[in-house]
């Protein structure tokens, strides 16, 4: 039986455990110019050196205005790439594998001038409307979400995700609350995520896998459920997805009737539903903080990768205190021999 702490292997992804450090924006691009910091630096090398097996770089994005804000990474210019790198191969000296989250923010890029999106529907009253993306402007995005992917592979990430969920870009064309073209991209709400999935994998190493995360259902009035996001998980498996990252939300302020619990593990559900659905390994995320609930979704075959968001940022070192809890072996750093 597997467990938090058996090794994974998908492709040319070989990794320690099955602990994933999801990724989580920091807001602390200093210059706003999206070049990592050293803030960025310590922040994710010292979860390496606590024993993360995967760690997920922050979302990242493909052109200035789709921040969520000024303060946001960014890999629309080779500017970019040498402090990413460094971050990577510190990272990687200490054992864990990393991934980076590619993105746009759409209607929620809150200072973007005029956002773009899908459709002009904004997020809500208090937020901007935004500007419709032309036929050839969604094409242009395409072509840019492949020039920031081909940009990561060359600060040398062990595997990409696209971000298709939580309500930006991605997902306002996947959603029918905010897609309402008449072009292409509305007969066909996949065809702008298929376009970009086929654009990454076209730069990527073959062996390379790549990771789309997801909101499995939309906590609003109207919004779409599980049977529509196995539909279009099903359609970006066959564009060229390997891993699912599945969450929920974002697309909508939640409406009471439809709020989630609060309770722990309340998306493990949705993980193991895609996984049943397309036999496709996914990463299980939301409040799987404490160690035995974690290893629990990994043995109990819900999911093959367990998110640790909120946990991690609490405590880097997560991952050897979780491996000392559940007595699993895992390498201990040999400073910090004697406080385990």
């Amino acid at each position: 039986m597997n467990h938090l702490f058996t090794p994974f292997k998908i492709k040319g992804l070989e990794l320690k455990n099955r602990v994933v450090m999801p990724p989580m924006c920091q807001y602390s691009v200093t210059n706003k110019d999206g070049i990592a910091t050293d803030w960025h630096y310590t922040h994710y090398v010292s979860r390496a050196i606590g024993g993360a097996g995967l760690i997920i770089i922050e979302m990242t994005d493909v052109e200035p205005d789709g921040r969520i804000s000024d303060f946001d990474l960014g890999l629309w210019s080779d500017d970019q790439i040498p402090a990413l790198k460094r971050i990577v191969e510190a990272c990687k000296q200490h054992g864990a594998k990393v991934g980076i989250q590619i993105a746009h923010a759409g209607r929620k890029a809150v200072d973007a001038q005029v956002p773009v999106s899908s459709s002009a529907i904004p997020f809500d009253e208090k937020s901007k409307t935004p500007r419709e993306l032309t036929t050839q402007e969604v094409k242009d995005m395409v072509e840019k979400f492949r020039l920031a992917v081909e940009r990561a592979v060359k600060i040398g990430v062990d595997t990409i995700e696209l971000h298709g969920a939580h309500g930006y870009l991605i997902h306002q064309f996947q959603s029918p609350l905010t897609n309402r073209r008449s072009d292409e991209y509305g007969k066909d709400l996949t065809l702008f995520g298929k376009e970009v999935i086929q654009a990454a994998k076209s730069v990527m190493p073959e062996e390379m896998p790549l990771i789309m995360r997801i909101s499995a259902i939309e906590y609003v009035e109207g919004g779409y459920g599980i049977d529509h996001s196995i539909d279009f998980s099903k359609e970006y498996q066959n564009a060229g997805v390997d891993i699912f990252h599945v969450s929920s939300g974002g697309e909508g302020q939640i409406a009471a009737h439809g709020r989630p619990g609060t309770h722990v593990a309340y998306q493990v559900p949705l993980a193991r539903d895609i996984k049943q659905a397309l036999n496709v390994p996914v990463i299980a995320v939301g409040r799987l903080d404490e160690p035995s609930l974690a290893n629990a979704v990994v043995g109990n075959d819900d999911a093959d990768l367990v998110a640790v968001g909120r946990g991690m940022l609490r405590n880097p070192y997560w991952t050897l205190e979780a491996a000392s809890k559940l007595n699993k072996e895992t390498i201990i750093p040999r400073q910090y021999t004697t406080g385990f």
